[in-house]
């Protein structure tokens, strides 16, 4: 399994923006669908948002979506995770995960970074 970096978190007022990053640096990159993960309510991780290889599909958890946008420069080898009007229940460690073979929105057997920390305050 490929080794992600997450980066680009900090703190935020309610109603402000983020921009995540997610990048594999030396690697293989555009071959791996990639996912947003964040601890849940529960503290057991839930998906966030995914992107496939190529960035012509994207899917969403319904708690973000239309604030929350995935998207991928292969060339670069970093995918981006636009967050706006970001709301106090968004305040979490969020990860980043590869998968050569499913679109990462379960919960598997990954290889979990140290992760960003996003803190929005009312």
């Amino acid at each position: 399994q490929v080794q992600l970096a997450e980066s680009g978190g900090g703190s935020v007022q309610a109603g402000g923006s983020l921009r995540l990053s997610c990048a594999a640096p030396g690697r293989t990159f555009s071959v791996y669908a990639i996912g947003w993960f964040r601890p849940g309510p529960g503290k057991e991780r839930e998906f966030v948002a995914a992107i496939n290889w190529s960035g012509t599909y994207t899917y969403n958890a319904p708690s973000v979506e239309g604030r929350f946008t995935i998207s991928r420069d292969n060339a670069k080898s970093t995918v981006y995770l636009q967050m706006n009007n970001l709301k106090p229940k968004d305040t979490a460690v969020y990860y980043c995960v590869a998968d050569k073979y499913n679109l990462p929105t379960l919960l598997r057997s990954y290889n979990w970074g140290q992760g960003t920390q996003v803190t929005v305050s009312s």
